[in-house]
């Protein structure tokens, strides 16, 4: 059944894409969009090109949405390997047997050539200058649309940094979090061999995906009132980015903190009751909507806990355990292939990504391979695509071809 409907998809594409303008002019704007949202996004951006009504009716805002899905994502590679950055994708809603790699040209490549993936949200992608911690921008990379942030005016040399970017369905409105962490005059020690920022400030800036008059500038929001592990926000849920606080010296205790994309207020988020989270063999993770935890263990076994009523700390239960594996890539790339599960329990071997259409779990090992575990069957299967960068890391992404509605007053 997939293999009939993705030939359809396929047939139906090449039948727009020759024929555009005379099915145009007899098909109904309404059946349109029921043939393009059965489309993967990768063909929708090539039939944004077909006539301006087409573009049109493909980039309204709610009016079609591709076959992508949380499911059925686009993967976005980040390669950092070995020089300049590059920025490729998978689209999972094709036919596997026809998935193969392609690379974005990004714009923006001469004014910021490294970059950092901060998060994906609503078709959008937010960078940041890894060079310099100057520059961000926004980017959908099916369109090519891409938006230069202002800078803040509230700048500091000394400093760290932890970025959040989400929307919020009700207020329909993207707003990008900046946690600078930075030393005062008097006001920093050096311990446990690194420095430590006692000073901090959180600033937010705000972009409606369709008000017609608004300016971009950023708000300071005062002091942060927890301190964040030094990565960006893990995993948007229920309108709130979420982040881990550090343990502070006489406070061991780690904590699981959401920011409210509403309200702008952080609040803590009750843990599960699975032991070990005091320590870095933790990360969080949206799975089909719902918090999760996967805690790590020794030589690649992890746990994933999912918060199933979210708030609710009873409501937390262990759904997956996924045991000890090696992916063959690994095997073939590495002179010791057990050296893999140095740093296991830190979460730098396996990553999970996302749960797809047929129940399986997606897997990234070591930022080489990609693995679906089975979890009714127990088994693992490597993914192999023509054209995957020797090294990446993965970015589940829903594509769209929406872009806001006017230019911003900078």
């Amino acid at each position: 059944m997939d293999s009939e409907n993705s030939f359809k998809k396929r047939k139906i594409t090449h039948d727009l894409e020759g024929e555009g303008g005379g099915l145009l002019e007899s098909l109904p704007g309404d059946i349109l969009t029921d043939i393009f949202s059965r489309l993967p996004i990768s063909s929708l951006a090539r039939l944004m090109f077909v006539c301006r009504s087409w573009r049109s009716l493909l980039t309204q805002h709610g009016r079609v949405s591709s076959s992508s899905s949380p499911t059925k994502p686009c993967l976005l590679l980040h390669c950092d390997f070995p020089i300049r950055n590059g920025l490729h994708f998978l689209d999972l809603s094709e036919e596997e047997k026809r998935i193969k790699t392609k690379k974005f040209a990004l714009k923006f490549a001469s004014s910021m050539p490294e970059f950092d993936v901060v998060g994906s949200c609503n078709g959008l992608l937010c960078l940041s200058d890894s060079l310099y911690n100057d520059s961000l921008y926004l980017y959908n990379p099916f369109t090519t649309n891409s938006l230069e942030l202002p800078e803040c005016s509230n700048k500091y040399h000394d400093q760290e940094l932890v970025f959040g970017f989400g929307f919020h369905q009700k207020t329909k409105e993207f707003k990008v979090v900046k946690i600078v962490y930075f030393r005062g005059s008097s006001t920093s020690y050096k311990g446990r061999g690194r420095i430590q920022y006692k000073q901090s400030e959180v600033q937010i800036l705000t972009l409606s995906s369709s008000r017609t008059d608004q300016s971009l500038a950023w708000r300071s929001l005062g002091k942060a009132p927890y301190k964040f592990v030094k990565r960006s926000s893990e995993a948007l849920v229920n309108g709130r980015l979420h982040f881990v606080t550090r343990p502070r010296r006489h406070v061991p205790d780690r904590k699981f903190v959401s920011f409210d994309l509403e309200d702008e207020e952080f609040r803590e988020i009750p843990k599960p009751d699975c032991g070990g989270l005091n320590r870095t063999n933790h990360r969080l993770v949206n799975l089909k909507c719902c918090l999760c935890a996967v805690v790590y263990g020794n030589y690649g076994k992890l746990d994933i806990w999912v918060m199933k009523s979210y708030g609710v700390k009873e409501s937390w239960g262990k759904e997956y355990s996924i045991g000890t594996y090696l992916p063959k890539g690994l095997k073939h790339n590495l002179d010791r292939p057990m050296w893999i599960w140095k740093n296991a329990e830190n979460g730098k071997v396996v990553r999970v990504l996302c749960v797809l259409e047929n129940g399986e779990i997606l897997l990234e090992y070591k930022s080489r391979v990609l693995v679906a575990y089975d979890p009714k069957m127990g088994k693992f299967k490597d993914l192999v695509f023509h054209g995957l960068p020797n090294w990446f890391h993965t970015v589940v992404h829903v594509g769209t071809l929406s872009w806001f509605d006017t230019p911003f007053d900078l």
